[in-house]
């Protein structure tokens, strides 16, 4: 090989914040690859400072890093290390960040209010990121935030291939816990071929966090019911929406959803008798004192793996996804 094809070569990296360890283990060996060695730590003042232990010049740097408490720590040292990249001469360097940050803040509803996933998206690109990676985005608009490519994967495919294997279709109707997730909930339902229900409910804008659940939309009768949702915070909503459901007849109910952000007090009223099983991805991590028998946590590496090697060899991350993406 000459040294101009030499020269040409591409090299993938994978680099780790301390948010979520054990995810980024878990990709690099869906990769066959080692983690980048990296030294990150935090000073006494609460300064983050991040090196590489090896060269990065030239490399396709992605660095993966989940958002869960504390988030702003965790997002100033994702941020640190893209600068790191970028002033070690990384050729390309990707945000992997599989629960996007203040994603829930996509736009204004009352006057004086930041739209701060827009805000999250500048930084990234100011930092000197060329690209972005996120897996079920509260609101699909954030993609057109971020100036570049953003890869949007979903979560869908491991969670259905989960429920086919673990729930009779001609028992269970999909159940779609507010009026903003009825298109993926209406997904859900044609890849099952089960009717849907939707819950319609208000939320005080004044008051987080309180939800009062007003009718349900559709038959749920003797009916096991699938309650779909990107992200389950303090669990509050899906609880309200299980005791509707197990109240208009539903014989029993399933929730399912990505993102475990799983505030407190989330893991104490998930246990509720209205639920029988939640099942959740592992995009953000879950510490064994916020688990309990009936949760279920499937693993995302194999999904990010795969978009990771698309992205890497210019392939489609759309066609992962039957053109959904």
């Amino acid at each position: 090989m000459s040294e101009v094809e030499l020269a040409g070569k591409k090299k993938l990296i994978l680099i780790s914040g301390r948010a979520h360890p054990q995810l980024s283990a878990d990709i690099a060996r869906e990769l066959d690859t080692e983690l980048h060695p990296t030294e990150a730590r935090t000073f006494a003042n609460g300064e983050i400072y991040a090196r590489f232990g090896e060269s990065v010049r030239g490399t396709d740097a992605f660095v993966i890093q989940s958002h869960c408490a504390p988030i702003n720590e965790w997002l100033m040292e994702q941020l640190i290390m893209v600068d790191a990249l970028k002033r070690a001469s990384a050729k390309r360097i990707t945000v992997v960040a599989p629960y996007y940050p203040y994603a829930r803040q996509d736009k204004k509803t009352r006057g004086r209010e930041p739209i701060s996933a827009r805000l999250v998206a500048d930084l990234f690109k100011a930092a000197g990121a060329d690209r972005i990676m996120s897996v079920d985005i509260h609101a699909a608009q954030i993609q057109g935030f971020f100036d570049g490519p953003f890869d949007h994967l979903f979560a869908m495919p491991v969670l259905l291939e989960h429920f086919r294997a673990q729930l009779d279709p001609s028992e269970v109707t999909v159940v779609s816990p507010d009026m903003g997730r009825v298109r993926v909930a209406d997904i859900w339902s044609d890849k099952l071929g089960a009717p849907l229900a939707i819950i319609h409910k208000r939320r005080d804008p004044l008051v987080p966090n309180q939800v009062t659940v007003h009718e349900i939309v559709g038959d749920v009768e003797g009916r096991v019911c699938l309650i779909v949702d990107d992200l389950i915070d303090t669990g509050r909503t899906i609880v309200k929406a299980a005791e509707a459901l197990k109240n208009a007849g539903a014989k029993g109910v399933v929730v399912a959803a990505t993102h475990a952000v799983f505030s407190d007090p989330a893991t104490e009223i998930l246990q509720s008798d209205f639920i029988d099983k939640v099942v959740v991805t592992d995009t953000l991590p879950i510490p064994e004192d916020k688990r309990w028998d009936r949760l279920e946590v499937l693993s995302i590496a194999p999904t990010i793996a795969n978009a990771i090697r698309e992205v890497f060899g210019e392939g489609s991350v759309t066609a992962m996804f039957d053109g959904a993406a």
